[in-house]
């Protein structure tokens, strides 16, 4: 894998009101300046005309820095040579610019600033003032830069997490289904062959969700679909399902094989140790402004060693390998947004509820939602 050079920093100010409010500041700062200045020495001519050439050169030397700032070449530079090279450019620029536009603007006769006389403490506030602001100006970039590497390690450790967390799950459920088929390769040839199949289907649409982050909700019932006919042929009789998804809910995003553990738990807990049959039920509905996935299931329950002590049956969380996935997929997407957990049916089994934070994603008023993760 190989890894892109950072582009160079987008041009700042990044939109108008940014603008507008970078703008007004160096007007109100340079405003103070021309204050100051005036009461330091007075013999330049009055507070307002000081304020004038202040304003001026304050606004021009902006100007000049946010234009080097929008240049390729300088963009692309290291932000501490940039920064020097704006404000090399932009203090002695801005001074002798901004005292030209000055002169027009109070009806004087241009005259290079300079040649006749030299005012040392114009110069050294212009110097000051100017330095100070590019300084402002370069730590909030460099701050922004940080902040955005930092949102960009936090992104990439939380994709880090949810491969690695796909890639120990598959090989469980592959595995499941190998020893499966070993053993009916001595009872049933036929019926192997038929789960070999199954299991060629399944496997190549896990293996088109590892390559993405989110999958329409309608593929992971089909996912489930096709581990669930491989459940069945090994179980036989013993095991019906039913999969219930509403055509409103079809196209929800979500991370790829989230349910299957849910599943897998509810075969290998709940069906598999139970004399006679068994159903699965896997329903997704909206509830109370969240989209809710149950996974029910007819088998044995949880067991009583799960209750801790004094929680109501209806908060059991039992742990395993297939529930810890879940839980940390939900937490690493969703943060404490989403949550799962299980629950006693007073008919026997277990129900298991995945619930993620929604929000209504057609503007023509029709049913369909969108998942929202973290950020």
């Amino acid at each position: 894998m190989t890894i892109s050079p950072r582009p160079p920093s987008p041009p700042w100010p990044d939109s108008p009101a940014t603008l507008l409010r970078v703008v007004l500041a160096a007007i109100v700062v340079w405003g103070l300046a021309a204050a100051l200045l005036a009461s330091l020495v007075p013999g330049l001519g009055g507070a307002g005309r000081v304020l004038v050439f202040s304003e001026c050169v304050g606004l021009v030397m902006l100007a000049c820095a946010l234009a080097l700032r929008r240049s390729r070449r300088v963009a692309s530079l290291p932000l501490p040579r940039r920064w020097l090279v704006v404000g090399a450019i932009s203090l002695p620029v801005g001074f002798l610019l901004g005292h030209q536009v000055a002169f027009l603007l109070l009806g004087e006769p241009l005259r290079m600033v300079g040649l006749e006389r030299v005012s040392v403490a114009p110069i050294v506030f212009t110097l000051l003032v100017g330095g100070i602001g590019l300084h402002l100006h370069a730590t909030r970039e460099q701050l922004s830069r940080e902040a955005a590497a930092r949102s960009e390690a936090q992104r990439l450790a939380v994709e880090a997490q949810l491969r690695l967390l796909r890639a120990q799950l598959e090989p469980h459920m592959l595995f499941n289904t190998l020893a499966n088929v070993r053993s009916l390769m001595r009872e049933d040839v036929e019926r192997a062959e038929t789960m070999v199949d199954q299991l060629i289907v399944y496997l190549r649409s896990a293996l088109a969700a590892s390559q993405i982050e989110s999958v329409p909700l309608r593929r992971e019932f089909a996912q489930l679909r096709a581990y669930l006919e491989i459940m069945a042929l090994r179980m036989g009789p013993r095991l019906t399902f039913r999969l219930e998804l509403p055509a409103s809910l079809e196209e929800v995003p979500v991370p790829p094989m989230l349910l299957q553990p849910l599943v897998e738990n509810a075969i290998k807990h709940g069906l598999e140790p139970k004399v006679g049959r068994g159903e699965i039920d896997v329903r997704a509905q909206v509830v109370a402004g969240a989209i809710e996935v149950c996974v029910c299931d007819t088998g044995l329950g949880l067991p009583a060693d799960d209750d801790p002590a004094g929680a109501p049956p209806a908060s059991v969380s039992r742990t395993s390998y297939g529930l810890q996935h879940v839980r940390e997929r939900l937490s690493a997407v969703y943060g404490q947004a989403a949550s799962l957990t299980l629950e006693r049916r007073e008919t026997g089994g277990v129900r298991a509820a995945v619930r993620l934070p929604v929000r209504p994603a057609a503007s023509d008023g029709t049913r369909a939602w969108t998942t929202e993760g973290s950020s």
